[in-house]
């Protein structure tokens, strides 16, 4: 309390720095009690006198409206005096702000620019961000070499996100040369960290035997993990290593669990499968309404998820297994399909 009523002092009498720092303390850490009215004030102060990190504080509050009424040109304004002191914080929010078009023009190319400068000064997220856009041809020309320059820098610094998206770009060979082995590498290090796409290829890689030995068992553990948690890739392929066999002792029951979870999820083939089992009782119960429901939902939804010969052989299914539904059966499932959305 003392150091704090020193600091109070300070402020005061007009120390742009104790200004700060007693915003700082109001606005108080994550579990902490916070004043954020109180905060905004000294961060206001401060902001008055060009410290570019009570300008960023400041304007990220009026984006939020913490403390302030909500208000995005004050977040911008006061973004832009901190970007302009090179606060590298403020450069990657105002150029996340354009991305989004929030409260901002969207604009990706003055998105670009102001992640690059935040980039360009070691700010991991600016990097993954301008990583994204490379690799998308968004705001910039495609060029998949620069993606994996910045998505490496982040990727170093310990983003995850970065760490998958690079053992992706080195998986397919994309503006790298294909290395499975460093697919691994950057993949176990986005998983460590809960990324749950990492922990899902990193089983696929061990499925398949690409750049290690290929073992069943650690793909299952791998797919589990990341099912276990409500990744929808990974439960269908858990779903798929049940109904094989392979790893695990072959059980329909458990693959139709996991194939379900996908499929609630909206996951095209995890749909389709579903529909297969419903239709000839393999691991669940036979209903011939449960079949023609998946096997709907397919055909309503995922025309640009599966190739062609799935999607015509779902649809198929769909008028085959018609003809053994009365009328009455198939308007209700039809209503109830259409009604349908995937659980987040």
């Amino acid at each position: 309390m003392y150091e704090i009523e020193n600091l109070r002092l300070m402020a005061e009498e007009g120390e742009a720095m104790a200004q700060f720092l007693l915003g700082v303390f109001y606005y108080g850490d994550e579990g902490m009690e916070h004043d954020f009215k109180e905060a905004a004030k000294w961060f206001r102060k401060a902001a008055d006198q060009e410290n570019c990190h009570a300008q960023f504080t400041l304007g990220a509050m009026y984006l939020k409206g913490e403390g302030v009424k909500q208000d995005f040109k004050e977040a911008e304004r006061w973004l832009k005096l901190s970007a302009d002191q090179e606060n590298r914080d403020a450069q990657y929010l105002l150029g996340v702000m354009h991305v989004q078009g929030e409260g901002v023009s969207r604009d990706f190319k003055e998105a670009v620019r102001c992640l690059s400068l935040a980039a360009d000064q070691g700010h991991s997220e600016a990097q993954y961000y301008l990583g994204t856009m490379y690799d998308n041809g968004v705001g910039v020309k495609q060029n998949s070499k620069e993606a994996v320059k910045w998505f490496k820098m982040a990727a170093e610094e310990g983003n995850p996100d970065a760490q998958y998206n690079l053992g992706s770009m080195y998986s397919d060979g994309e503006g790298v040369k294909q290395d499975s082995k460093e697919a691994v590498k950057w993949y176990k290090l986005a998983a460590d960290q809960g990324n749950l796409d990492a922990q899902n290829n990193l089983g696929t890689i061990y499925s398949n035997g690409e750049g290690v030995k290929q073992n069943y068992k650690k793909a299952v553990n791998c797919y589990r993990l990341a099912a276990d948690l409500g990744n929808p890739e990974a439960q269908y392929n858990l779903g798929t290593m049940y109904e094989a066999g392979n790893g695990v002792k072959q059980d329909y029951k458990a693959a139709a669990k996991w194939f379900k979870l996908a499929a609630e999820q909206g996951h095209a083939m995890a749909q389709f499968n579903l529909g297969a089992m419903y239709a000839t009782g393999e691991g669940v119960e036979k209903s011939l309404e449960q079949a023609y429901f998946w096997f709907l939902i397919v055909s309503d939804n995922a025309e640009d998820e599966l190739d062609d010969d799935e999607y015509e052989l779902a649809n198929e299914n769909c008028d085959f297994i018609a003809l053994d539904l009365s009328s009455s059966q198939i308007k209700r499932i039809q209503k109830k399909a259409a009604a349908w959305k995937p659980t987040p």
